[in-house]
């Protein structure tokens, strides 16, 4: 039996939206995935609709190289990666192993500032669309986008098709 897909999905501090790291994070267990939570600390964090979650690790112990899948979940606490070097720099390395990369909500945003979707099509919420095409994105206004290897989506209403297009990213 093949050894499962290992994903880690990045938490913001506090106020992470709830279904956006629900919904994929049981679309792909259910696959067989392990995943790993990440955020800037591991103290408990809260949901904006109230769910707790104890991070497994720190950004900094996070080595994109050996996870199949990184994914930035979104909710107004992602802005605090919007210019955090260590998030950037798990985007970009991500991108350069070669592995899938996802963003829901307004986290495409830091995958945007992290020069990453210049020529790509991209979706976000629509508040953070300026960013994007500031970032050289198509913005798409779609509910999920993906272009090569980067998948983003607009937000929890489209938590469920984002985690269904992250499974077929990594083919399980």
């Amino acid at each position: 039996m093949p050894s499962p897909k290992k994903v880690v999905m990045i938490l913001a501090p506090d106020k992470f939206r709830d279904e956006e790291y629900r919904e994929p994070r049981r679309i792909l267990e259910a696959r067989g995935c392990a995943v790993t939570v990440a955020s800037s600390h591991k103290r408990p964090i809260r949901g904006m609709l109230g769910m707790a979650v104890t991070p497994d690790a720190t950004l900094d112990e996070v080595a994109p190289r050996e996870f199949d899948l990184v994914v930035f979940v979104g909710g107004s606490g992602a802005q605090a990666y919007f210019d955090d070097p260590r998030a950037r720099a798990i985007a970009v390395e991500t991108v350069e192993a070669q592995k899938p990369l996802g963003a829901i909500c307004i986290a495409p945003t830091i995958l945007a500032n992290a020069g990453l979707l210049k020529g790509r099509s991209a979706t976000v919420w629509e508040s953070q669309a300026p960013a994007l095409r500031a970032g050289g994105a198509r913005y798409s206004g779609r509910p999920v986008e993906r272009d090569g290897s980067i998948i983003t989506a607009d937000g929890p209403a489209s938590a469920a098709a984002f985690g269904e297009e992250l499974a077929k990213a990594l083919g399980v």
